[in-house]
């Protein structure tokens, strides 16, 4: 299937942290919308990731501290667009779908939008990985309040706001903070059902009982922090303007 064709949507920027994902990036930059910028977050991948993803046109970041969260806030420091959008980069999720999140944002129907992982085919999503999510999940709604069943990798946002937030996770803990964050500030926080698929290659994090223990741990020590009062109006552009 070619490039999806973004008729509704406004621009975004698609973070895509990337570690050793050479096989799976076709794929996934083919489904960029037409008219967004795909940016590639190199993380130290050593299979030609970087050369594949700027050959195909993708902004190509290098990350040279590993971790999750440390390529990921790389991309959203590296974005311009008004509105940043984040996917893993192993073919697992459909950044074609990001369209209609972004749309939600746009239309003021919410201020976070995350994707919430339904498993198409077998092996799509590991038991153990599965059953760390939905623990996760548990401790996040008691946390928070707001009634959400997975920390998809799937979501959209506007840049500014997410700036504010003052994220400082930089290891599996990144997507949770920012949702902690998020609903400490009052944001309007979405889900969308979205297909979850047999990822390509070997995960860095679930692939293992061992790396989701330690994205659990990860994410349990940001659920310790304490609420944060919510950033001034405008904090986020003045982050934005210090890259």
């Amino acid at each position: 299937m070619g490039r999806v064709t973004n008729l509704t949507a406004p621009r975004a920027d698609v973070v895509l942290p990337c570690l050793n994902e050479a096989a799976a990036l076709p794929w996934v930059l083919e489904r960029i919308p037409a008219g967004w910028r795909a940016i590639v977050v190199d993380n130290g991948s050593t299979d030609g990731s970087a050369a594949i993803a700027r050959a195909l046109g993708a902004t190509v970041v290098h990350e040279s501290r590993r971790g999750f969260g440390a390529a990921c806030h790389a991309g959203l420091l590296a974005a311009d667009a008004d509105f940043v959008c984040f996917c893993d980069c192993d073919a697992s999720l459909d950044p074609g779908l990001l369209p209609g999140f972004v749309r939600s944002v746009a239309d003021g129907d919410a201020d976070l939008v995350l994707g919430r992982r339904r498993p198409r085919g077998r092996g799509a999503w590991p038991v153990h990985a599965r059953l760390g999510n939905l623990a996760l999940a548990r401790m996040m709604r008691r946390r928070t309040g707001a009634a959400l069943h997975d920390l998809g990798p799937l979501r959209a946002a506007r840049r500014a706001p997410l700036l504010a937030l003052g994220l400082t996770d930089r290891r599996s803990g990144y997507p949770l903070e920012m949702v902690v964050r998020a609903a400490d500030a009052g944001w309007r926080i979405a889900e969308r059902d979205v297909p979850y698929r047999p990822r390509t290659g070997v995960s860095k994090v679930t692939g293992t009982w061992r790396g989701t223990w330690h994205a659990v741990r990860d994410m349990r020590a940001v659920l310790r922090q304490p609420p944060r009062a919510p950033a001034a109006p405008g904090d986020g552009d003045r982050a934005g303007a210090t890259r």
